[in-house]
C-alpha cells in the first residue's frame, strides 16, 4: 500500500485525487486548512502549509511515499495579489522542501494552464493551436504568476540533485462531479451557463477537465513517475472543447485575435492538447460534458 499525501484535499479537485487514490489502494492522507476532505481518507489533518515548520512536521509525522500537492489560493483575484502570490509560491517552496528533505520519492505539484497568459488586458495572441507544453508562457496576474513560480521551484528541487521525483500538472478549468448536476463552478457560472454564453468560457479558450479524468491522470503519473525525466510538466484537458460549435468559428468571435491559429482547430477539438500525456503516460480523458452534463 502506498501511503500518499494530498494536499488541499477539501478541494475541488482534492476531493476527487482522494477518493480515487483510495479506490486505487492508497492510504490517503488529506491536509488542508478547512473542512470538507472526502471520508476516503485514513487521516484528515488541518495543517497551515504556508508555515515551513508545519509542512515539515507534516511530512515527519506521516512518512508518504509520494505528495499530491494541490492546496493553493485556486481562482484569480479572489484575494489581494499579495496573499495570493505569497500563499501560492510559498505553498509550493515549503512542500517541495519538506518533502525533498525528509525522503519523499514522489511529488507532483498542480499548476495551470493561465500560465500561458490568455485574457491578458494588454493583448494576447496564441503562437499556435493547439497549444502544448512548449508554447511560450506569458503570466500576467499574481494568480499565474504564482503557478509558473510553483512549477519553476518544482523544478529547481528536480535539478538540485534531490532523490525525490517531481513532476507538475497544468489542469485545464476542473469540473467536480456535482457540477454536472447543475452547482456552481469555480467561476461561479453553471455549466449551462459557459455553454450558452461562448463569453464566459472563451476567456479560458473553452477548456475544461473533468475532476475524475484529472484524478486519474495523477495517479498514472504517480506510477510512472520513476521511470519519466525529473521535473516533467503535463497539460491534461478534456478532449474535446466545453462549446457547442468549433472553435474555429466560436474562439474568434469572442478573442478576436485567435483567429489565425483557431483555424488549425477542426470539429470538436479543443485549444489545448493533452497529447504529452498520452504519450508519455498512457493517458487519455474518459468523460465529456456531452456524457456528464444532466439536462433533465
Amino acid at each position: 500500500m502506498t501511503r500518499t499525501l494530498v494536499t488541499g484535499s477539501a478541494g475541488r479537485l482534492g476531493r476527487s485525487v482522494v477518493v480515487s487514490l483510495a479506490q486505487a489502494g492508497h492510504e490517503v492522507i488529506g491536509v488542508d486548512a478547512v473542512p470538507g476532505t472526502p471520508a476516503e481518507a485514513a487521516v484528515t489533518l488541518p495543517a497551515d502549509l504556508t508555515n515551513l515548520g508545519e509542512a515539515y512536521d507534516v511530512m515527519a509525522r506521516f512518512r508518504p511515499d509520494a505528495v499530491i500537492h494541490l492546496a493553493a489560493i485556486a481562482t484569480p483575484f479572489s484575494r489581494t495579489d499579495g496573499v495570493t502570490f505569497r500563499t501560492n509560491t510559498q505553498l509550493a517552496f515549503n512542500v517541495c522542501q519538506a518533502a525533498s528533505s525528509t525522503g519523499v520519492g514522489k511529488v507532483v505539484v498542480a499548476s495551470s494552464p493561465t500560465v500561458i497568459g490568455y485574457g491578458s488586458p494588454g493583448g494576447w495572441a496564441p503562437s499556435y493551436l493547439p497549444i502544448d507544453e512548449e508554447h511560450p508562457v506569458a503570466p500576467w496576474n499574481a494568480y499565474n504568476l504564482s503557478k509558473l513560480v510553483a512549477e519553476q521551484t518544482m523544478a529547481a528541487f528536480a535539478r538540485g540533485g534531490s532523490k525525490t521525483r517531481f513532476a507538475a500538472v497544468r489542469p485545464c478549468f476542473v469540473v467536480a462531479p456535482e457540477d454536472w448536476a447543475g452547482a456552481p463552478t469555480q467561476s461561479g457560472h453553471t455549466i449551462v451557463e459557459r455553454l450558452d454564453r461562448p463569453d464566459i468560457a472563451g476567456v479560458s479558450l473553452f477548456n475544461y477537465l473533468d475532476a475524475r479524468d484529472a484524478s486519474d491522470l495523477i495517479a498514472v503519473l504517480l506510477e510512472r513517475l520513476p521511470d519519466l525525466p525529473n521535473g516533467e510538466v503535463f497539460f491534461a484537458g478534456a478532449a474535446d472543447a466545453l462549446a457547442r460549435e468549433p472553435l474555429a468559428e466560436v474562439l474568434p468571435a469572442v478573442m478576436p485575435s485567435t483567429a489565425a491559429a483557431a483555424a488549425n482547430l477542426t470539429g470538436t477539438s479543443p485549444a489545448f492538447t493533452s497529447a504529452k500525456a498520452g504519450r508519455m503516460l498512457g493517458w487519455t480523458p474518459k468523460r465529456s460534458w456531452h456524457t456528464e452534463l444532466e439536462t433533465g
